[in-house]
């Protein structure tokens, strides 16, 4: 293994901790850290999503064993976020003989999707209390503005391969603040298989992928997944949580300018 392929492995292996320890962090990090290493943004976001898909459907079988998914929610939250996936791919395709402009794109929706994730994290709880405690009222989202979110969520995903995980737990605690904290978890993880899966497939059809890389990544993300799951809880969630959210709000900023 050369210095560059232990880097790639050496990059999964912290992004594989930090999500084992704190449950979010794998796309946000990970798109950037690739960004980093010199990979170009098409190939980092494609990269990754196959990465995100492989990565999380250890976590469905798990999930589903101990019954944490409702397939419902999974189901109808796919219905909306796949097609958006879709036609942001076939956008990204009709740039495809332009790469500097395509890069562009990519590289400007994950500086906002990191902005918008960073707060998420930050948030997080006020906005699940919020949740709680208007459910059923007047601030309680519709059917319609879970359609309108699972489409963005969609589009943000394929357009950088952020989204699925800290953005789509936030928009489920504001549509369904009644589901218990497990459920969510798991139903979020369930949706966010096909999507990545989807439009990871979607970047690999159009080149943007790197296979060798994509082994690098998961032979550190694996054991590392492993090792931060048994020290959940041993740090402080008002710790990590801000610490996250200020690095992807750093990262965000200089990709942005």
């Amino acid at each position: 293994m050369d210095v560059g392929s232990f880097g790639f492995t050496i990059a999964g292996l912290i992004v594989g901790f930090i999500v084992g320890m704190t449950g979010v962090g794998g796309g946000s990090l990970m798109t950037p850290i690739l960004l980093w290493f010199g990979i170009s943004p098409a190939t980092a976001v494609g990269t990754d999503l196959l990465y995100a898909a492989i990565t999380k459907a250890s976590g469905v079988w798990v999930h589903s064993k101990n019954r944490n998914i409702d397939w419902k929610i999974t189901g109808w939250l796919t219905l909306g976020s796949v097609p958006a996936a879709a036609a942001t791919l076939w956008f990204l395709s009709t740039l495809d003989t332009d790469t500097q402009a395509a890069n562009a794109v990519i590289k400007q929706g994950l500086a906002v999707v990191l902005v918008l994730t960073a707060l998420a994290i930050l948030f997080k709880s006020k906005l699940q209390a919020f949740a709680s405690k208007h459910a059923g009222d007047r601030y309680h989202l519709s059917g319609t503005s879970l359609n309108l979110l699972t489409v963005i969520t969609g589009v943000m995903v394929s357009l950088t391969s952020i989204g699925a995980g800290a953005l789509g737990t936030v928009a489920l605690f504001l549509l369904y603040p009644y589901l218990v904290t497990r459920r969510l978890v798991g139903t979020e993880i369930a949706h966010a298989v096909p999507l990545t899966l989807v439009a990871g497939l979607g970047h690999a059809s159009m080149g943007n992928m790197d296979w060798s890389l994509l082994g690098y990544l998961l032979l550190g993300s694996l054991p590392g997944i492993y090792l931060g799951s048994h020290l959940t809880g041993r740090i402080s969630d008002s710790v990590l949580r801000p610490c996250l959210a200020g690095m992807l709000l750093m990262i965000g900023y200089k990709l942005a300018f």
